[in-house]
């Protein structure tokens, strides 16, 4: 991975060229950013660039012994963990036991988040996390020397999915690493990231994706309807997955977006039945989609309010969305809006204290009966 390779972010790419320059290469690092950002492609390009043995002022060479093996995601001295479930094929798996499918999903492509992840590796119902167990993994793989690089790095992908015991096992070690080993953490979600870690790891905050660069990187991809482009780019309001997803919407979009529409309908014709089997159906996608659905739904909610203010600039949605949003954004005004974002945001929490998901999206459902009434 290259820092070219990066969609955008052009100032952050210098400011980490230049702390290899200087020396001055902290030894744990917190990339925090929302989703689409780049920070996992930024992570591997600053990693294969501190190792390269022959880096030019503004990237890797591209041929040496070390960023050969970067190319592949194989060098001995880079390390990932990440979020996996337990599986009955694997006796208490950690991140190693997924890294196959881990090389391929982010070689084919760094950009992605944890929803595609999980459908990758057949998560079907199960969360993804980091155990506590990969507390122990970490420890062996760093308390040895390097193979071949000067540094040792440990990307963590998403350490808010760290497990309470992993992540205090692992503050001694982040605080006082042995020499010359670099942990770099990618969040998504900084402030689930327990404190503790947070104060000992330097901050590195990844803005939104300007425009140009979105609209270049889109240009550069093969097969893609290029008339379509420039709405590409203004829904993704600078989230580069967003922007790909428009162009070539993922199985999930179009799940959610399907799922959205049965519930308001069902909703709009009180349908009792019909929502008791749409909650059975919901309970059955796993945790992280449901969080997801729900987030679908925040978001369905407040584009479809906006489209009724006649602010096409202000409104973020796909041809399908916009279609279906002429005869149902109506039903979305000032004296229900609120309590949509209420029941979609309690949706989202009762999901992570792990409620029983039929209730929660049995109750969302018929709450909904109400709310789109008003």
């Amino acid at each position: 991975m290259f820092f070219k390779d990066v969609v955008g972010q052009e100032a952050l790419k210098k400011r980490l060229i230049q702390s290899v320059h200087d020396e001055r290469i902290s030894h744990a690092q917190l990339f925090s950013g929302p989703e689409g950002t780049g920070k996992l492609a930024m992570a591997i390009a600053y990693a294969q660039y501190i190792s390269c043995r022959n880096r030019t002022e503004t990237d890797s060479c591209g041929i040496c012994p070390s960023c050969h093996k970067y190319s592949k995601l194989a060098h001995p001295d880079l390390h990932f963990v990440f979020p996996i479930f337990n599986t009955p094929k694997i006796n208490k798996p950690v991140s190693d036991d997924f890294l196959p499918q881990w090389r391929e999903m982010v070689l084919n492509d760094p950009y992605f988040d944890l929803g595609s992840w999980l459908t990758f590796i057949e998560a079907e119902n199960a969360q993804g996390l980091i155990y506590e167990r990969e507390s122990d993994s970490i420890y062996k793989k760093l308390n040895l020397k390097s193979f071949e690089s000067e540094f040792k790095v440990m990307i963590i992908w998403l350490p808010e999915k760290m497990h309470t015991a992993c992540s205090n096992k692992l503050l001694k070690l982040i605080e006082e690493p042995p020499s010359k080993t670099l942990f770099i953490l990618i969040t998504e979600d900084e402030e689930d990231v327990i404190s503790t870690i947070r104060s000992r790891a330097q901050l590195v905050k990844f803005p939104f994706i300007d425009k140009d660069s979105i609209k270049d990187a889109l240009l550069k991809i093969d097969d893609i309807d290029r008339d379509l482009i420039a709405d590409a780019v203004h829904l993704a309001n600078g989230n580069y997955i967003k922007a790909k997803t428009y162009l070539n919407p993922g199985d999930d979009e179009q799940f959610y977006f399907q799922k959205f529409q049965e519930m308001m309908r069902q909703a709009y014709k009180r349908e009792v039945l019909e929502q008791i089997q749409w909650a059975e159906e919901m309970a059955k996608i796993g945790r992280d989609r449901q969080k997801a659905f729900f987030a679908f739904a925040l978001r369905m909610i407040r584009e479809y309010f906006v489209l009724n203010m006649k602010q096409s600039s202000l409104v973020y949605l796909n041809q399908k969305e916009k279609a279906w949003g002429k005869q149902f954004a109506p039903f979305i005004n000032e004296r229900n809006i609120v309590p949509f974002f209420n029941e979609f945001e309690k949706g989202i929490t009762h999901i992570s204290w792990n409620g029983n998901p039929r209730i929660i999206f049995l109750d969302t459902a018929l709450r909904m009966v109400r709310l789109i009434k008003r």
